[in-house]
């Protein structure tokens, strides 16, 4: 997992990864190393096109073979490749098929619906190929439990994709900025959301000319189109938005926290999208003991709005509170008044001093002795030039040429993972749920 960082260390690993620090001249992408790596994807639909154009800027993969069911994600997914290798790849509707024949493979990037997942990386693991799979590991905790051991059972590497584990800005602000700097002094609480517009969670339509003949639906599990098209809206197919958006939060809410919540409460409903299987919004609040004492976490995530900037981060302490999200206009850090100067963080180039807020008018009120002085606004040194999943995977491919170490292997991520599973249950039964050992490992 990642080491500890001091900022020299941190600047020569994260000019690699992307981080392009606050000075004139750029940081070089790294160039990868030498070795070929010989790929299937399985799955190209959304998501998998978002992975393939990552992979298209790390060198030294070659892609030999592409799996879909849907003749026209395949097509699409094999004018991509020749268009960026110039070979083609071999084409397979079923996966089976595809590692039986194909000889050679090194690895899968495997971005099917969730609840294809585990299967799908169970059988990778166990034909003798390192798995790059997108998150959620599985719609059930069982299928999760699956994954980690027949990694551990195959020896193969296996990372999840939580991405953010490999992103510079989240390398930085765990380790140099609240383990190192501990600029937060002692965090008490966290909030985190992922909130879309109505008009971004429509359903998504397609050609009826261009549908998967129903036997073929039946046999990969889909009842019919709409239900291909739009799995993350059903319960045996996925966990609905608290597991296909908030995961991303959760996930750093326990990274960043070294520990798993001992307790989830959760609400939701069907606010607007009334015909859906899961709920269209849903807010969980996670307790944790830490070493440095309790923590509340409060998750919202809301397919009915935007409210709110979209999806962040905010972890709030005594001293201070950081902002955090893949993109940086929502990055900032606000130091409290009565905390430490950070004058010398500035002048060593740890963070930028960022805009002033504005000075509110005096009321003459008395009551304007209760409250708190405006924080001043920092940022972080530096920006992602990267796609944001980018440096995940080349972690990944490093890994598999054994010049890395995972920063999400199947079992750090089902630690992470595993409280999620049990927020849909409390929100459905409208109760607590206290997060044992049993609902916890593997």
């Amino acid at each position: 997992m990642n080491a500890p960082l001091n900022r020299r260390n941190f600047l020569t690993r994260t000019a690699g990864a992307g981080l392009v620090l606050g000075a004139p001249a750029i940081l070089r992408a790294a160039e990868g190393g030498s070795q070929k790596i010989n790929v299937a994807l399985v799955g190209f639909g959304k998501q998998g096109k978002v992975l393939f154009e990552a992979m298209s800027n790390i060198p030294g993969l070659h892609f030999q073979a592409v799996c879909d069911i849907w003749d026209y994600n395949l097509k699409a997914a094999m004018a991509k490749v020749r268009a960026r290798q110039g070979s083609v790849p071999k084409g397979y509707s079923d996966i089976d098929e595809m590692l039986a024949t194909e000889k050679g493979l090194d690895a899968a990037v495997v971005a099917t619906p969730d609840f294809w997942h585990s299967p799908h990386t169970v059988k990778c693991l166990e034909a003798g190929l390192n798995v790059y799979c997108e998150k959620m590991m599985s719609n059930t905790i069982d299928g999760a439990r699956d994954m980690v051991r027949a990694m551990e059972r195959t020896g193969k590497l296996c990372q999840i994709g939580h991405q953010r584990r490999s992103n510079p800005r989240y390398l930085y602000t765990l380790h140099e900025l609240i383990q190192g700097k501990k600029i937060c002094g002692q965090i008490v609480n966290i909030n985190g959301q992922w909130n879309r517009a109505v008009t971004a969670s429509q359903d998504i339509g397609y050609n009826p000319k261009l549908s998967i003949a129903p036997e073929v639906l039946e046999k990969y599990g889909f009842a019919n189109m709409h239900q291909f098209m739009n799995w993350r809206t059903y319960r045996d197919l996925s966990g609905g938005p608290i597991s296909d958006l908030g995961a991303h939060q959760i996930d750093i809410f326990n990274w960043f926290l070294g520990v798993a919540p001992k307790s989830v409460f959760a609400t939701g409903g069907h606010s607007f999208f009334k015909e859906r299987e899961h709920f269209d919004n849903v807010m969980a609040l996670f307790d944790y003991d830490t070493p440095q004492g309790q923590v509340r976490a409060f998750y919202q995530v809301l397919t009915t709005t935007s409210a709110g900037g979209g999806y962040f981060e905010s972890f709030m302490g005594t001293e201070a509170t950081i902002d955090i999200s893949e993109r940086s206009a929502y990055t900032n850090i606000f130091r409290e008044s009565s905390a430490p100067s950070w004058d010398e963080l500035v002048s060593r180039g740890y963070l930028k001093k960022g805009t002033a807020p504005a000075a509110k008018a005096d009321s003459g009120d008395a009551i304007k002795s209760y409250e708190s002085a405006a924080p001043e606004v920092y940022q972080l040194p530096g920006d992602l030039n990267k796609p944001p999943h980018q440096p995940h995977l080349e972690n990944f491919f490093a890994s598999v040429r054994g010049e890395a170490t995972l920063n999400c292997d199947a079992r750090h991520a089902f630690e992470s993972e595993a409280p999620i599973y049990w927020v849909n249950p409390s929100a459905i039964q409208k109760q607590r749920i206290e997060l044992t050992e049993e609902h916890l490992t593997v």
